[in-house]
């Protein structure tokens, strides 16, 4: 498996991680039935994504790359404390499609920066992002 393989796989593992730490996190806050529903559907898929670039870099002995530390609690207080302020259906959706947004990006860019990775990952991160966006259509109808 070459580099930019390794790496996309890698990319896309921290991606799904960031995206479910998020979900996770906002699911308590969240009241409304049919987004808490949109919201796990989502974090169901984020993990299967992960789990299956997990799975490829272990077969080649790779390690799986975690989100940045500073990141990861920049992102977390910043969440808790918009929560805390308004915990409503809106703002909860606000700040998941501000996290599909990211991802989109992120990814989109981690394609074209690693040209060279093999089909079957960059099938895995297309993917992601159809999911990201498909998340992002479902989440509009709570704002």
């Amino acid at each position: 498996m070459n580099e930019d393989s390794i790496n996309l796989l890698k990319e896309c593992n921290s991606g799904c991680k960031s995206a479910t730490n998020s979900m996770e996190q906002v699911l308590p806050f969240t009241k409304d039935q049919g987004l808490k529903t949109v919201i796990n559907e989502y974090n169901e898929k984020h993990i299967k994504i992960g789990d299956q670039c997990h799975q490829i870099l272990n077969e080649y002995h790779k390690e799986e790359k975690d989100p940045p530390a500073m990141a990861k609690a920049f992102s977390w207080i910043s969440t808790e404390v918009k929560l805390m302020i308004n915990d409503d259906t809106h703002k909860i959706a606000e700040l998941m499609i501000d996290g599909c947004n990211m991802g989109i990006k992120s990814v989109s860019e981690y394609i074209n920066k690693y040209k060279n990775a093999s089909r079957e990952c960059m099938d895995l991160a297309k993917n992601l992002v159809t999911i990201e966006q498909g998340f992002m259509t479902d989440l509009l109808k709570y704002l």
